[in-house]
């Protein structure tokens, strides 16, 4: 029962995370030069995984492979979110 919770939870948070993060690049970042390079999703990804770490460490339900896919869905998210503004694409499409 537990380890639903905690699936539950790592799954939410990466679909708000991944939801989040590309609405923010493709707004607030479009002009910043830095994030349209190819190495600016691995170190969104590391960065934000590195971070969530010692978070995930302290928290009930959660673990490593909740901080491991944070940054995977925070990284995804950066490399789409560029994407979309070398496409011309600014609005958040939601289905």
């Amino acid at each position: 029962m537990f380890s639903l919770i905690g699936i539950g939870i790592s799954i939410a948070v990466a679909v708000i995370a991944y939801v989040q993060t590309r609405d923010f690049v493709r707004r607030r970042l479009r002009y910043v030069d830095k994030v349209q390079s190819p190495v600016a999703p691995w170190l969104a990804g590391a960065a934000v995984a590195l971070i969530g770490i010692p978070i995930a460490a302290f928290l009930p339900f959660v673990g490593l492979g909740t901080a491991l896919i944070l940054g995977t869905s925070v990284g995804t998210a950066v490399a789409h979110g560029v994407r979309d503004i070398k496409r011309g694409g600014s609005e958040l499409y939601l289905p």
